[in-house]
Parts: structure tokens; sequence; C-alpha cells
């Protein structure tokens, strides 16, 4: 159940936070590898992107990848959160006199992340590529036709084999163990500051809301130059075609460092923000809300 829990949670904040996502993809493909003199910018900034895109592709177009992204939020959710909060009950993530320690709540947290990347990673492919594919007109990046999530499997199995579901696995766990670090520790330090301060003690939900916020700038600051390179990674294919532009991820970091700056790092921050933020929000409220129901109920 608990696990379940995490999935659902995940799951249902991806129908609101996926239009972000593809955006964020679309700005972190652009000017791949080249100085910002040396390409013409398709997508300018978060509203030029989401106007360019239904003006080309249709407004529909902004919910491209949904399928494979609710997988993964489900997926990654139902493992991470799972995990975290059997730690969290088992008293795993606290001191003897209950407090929370810091140290062994990021241990957790870690942990969960890296397994949930592993879990997911098939579906971050899957949905990266998915909503990448343009109109000619507005295409960035190596373009990956699919005619859905199923198709997509299909043909990556067919054409680059069970590897090709993991392409990029290492950088998804390295931002993982630090995002979900980030995320849940500083989620339950939040909540247990809040409530030491006599703040919404009768108010879960807005207790969880607040900590949320904080733990969306923690993440998105932490997070966004592994999410470039996974994006990248993701999305440059078998070397099959056209020749792989990188390989692994520190010779990404590298080459985007050294070919766009740190703003290639950086890329999509604004859109990541906005996708990181509701969805940390969605996602930590409606897993703290599940969880007191669940409990309340055995109760």
């Amino acid at each position: 159940m608990d696990f379940i829990i995490g999935g659902l949670a995940g799951a249902s904040a991806t129908i609101f936070t996926n239009p972000m996502d593809v955006v964020k993809t679309r700005l972190q493909l652009q000017g791949e590898l080249r100085a910002r003199h040396e390409h013409s910018a398709k997508y300018r900034g978060i509203f030029h992107t989401l106007y360019v895109i239904a003006k080309n592709d249709g407004a529909t177009a902004l919910q491209k990848g949904l399928a494979p992204a609710m997988l993964l939020g489900f997926c990654m959710n139902s493992v991470r959160l799972g995990i975290y909060h059997i730690a969290e009950v088992q008293g795993w993530t606290k001191k003897k006199d209950g407090d929370i320690s810091i140290h062994k709540a990021m241990f957790w947290s870690s942990a969960s992340g890296v397994m949930s990347g592993i879990a997911a990673n098939p579906a971050s492919v899957v949905k990266t590529r998915m909503q990448a594919a343009a109109h000619p007109s507005i295409a960035v990046g190596r373009q990956h036709v699919y005619n859905g999530m199923i198709d997509g499997f299909f043909k990556i199995y067919k054409v680059e084999g069970i590897q090709g579901f993991f392409a990029g696995v290492n950088a998804t766990c390295a931002r993982l163990a630090i995002g979900s670090a980030a995320q849940l520790t500083t989620f339950s330090t939040v909540k247990q500051f809040l409530l030491a301060h006599g703040y919404w003690e009768k108010s879960p939900a807005t207790l969880a809301f607040s900590a949320s916020l904080v733990c969306g700038v923690v993440c998105v600051l932490l997070e966004t130059p592994l999410d470039v390179v996974n994006t990248r990674l993701y999305n440059q294919g078998p070397a099959s075609k056209g020749g792989l532009m990188y390989n692994g991820v520190f010779d990404c970091l590298r080459k985007i460092y050294k070919k766009e700056g740190l703003h290639g790092l950086y890329k999509g921050i604004g859109p990541l923000y906005l996708r990181i933020a509701p969805h940390t929000t969605l996602s930590l409220v409606i897993w703290d809300m599940l969880n007191i129901l669940f409990n309340n109920k055995i109760r």
C-alpha cells in the first residue's frame, strides 16, 4: 500500500505538470552543442515556447508524452515515496530521541531516489523522445517518431535492445539521489521545524504545502545541470543514428560547458522549476494526505 499510494500521487500530479515538461525538453535540446551566437532560437522563454508549440503542433501537443510521463510518475514515486515512507515508519530516519536525523534521512531519500530512477528509466527515455518530436519548422534535437508509448517501447527494443531503455541511467541515478535527498530531507525537516514552532498543527494540508514549496526551490537549483544531461542522453538515440554525441555523464557535462557555457547547463531552469515546484507540492501533499487517510483507516 505504501508503494501504491506513492505511485498514485506521482501519476496524478503529472497530468498538471506535463506541459512544463514538454517546454523544458524543447529548451534543453535547443542549440545543442552550439554557442548562443551560432544558432537562431526557435523558442524564447516559457510563454513563447508554449505559444510556438500550440501554434505549430496544436494545443494537444503540450501534453505530448503524457502516457509515459504518467507511467514514469507512478513507477518513480511508488518506489521512491514507498521506500522512504517505510523508512520513516520504521524510525530509520530518526535519532534515538525521535527527532529527524539529517544524515539518516539523506541516506534513505537518496537510496529511494536511485532505486526509483532505475525502475522508471525506460519510461523516461520514451517520454523525452515523444516530447521532443515536433513539426520540422520548430524541431530541436534528434527526432524520433513513435505512434504512442507502446510503439516507442517496441521500436527502442528493436533498434537499441535492452540497453536503449537505460540510456542516461547513471545521470538519472545521480540526479535523483541528489534531488530526492534534497526533496524528502527538506520536506521532513521543514515540517518538523514548522510543527516545533506551532505552525499549522491542525492543518496538515497547509503544513505539507508550505514544506513542499521550500523543497521545489532547493531541488531545482541542484538538479538542473544533471536534468539537462539526462535530456540530452535520453534523446541522442543509438550510435547508428548519426553517431553518439555523448559518451556518458561526464563527457556530456564537459561538452555542454565547453560549447554552451554555464548557461547551457541551466537551460530550461524556468519550466523545470514550474514543473518541479507544483509537482513536488502536489505529490508530497497528496502523498501526505493519502498516508494520513490510510493510517486513520487502519486504526
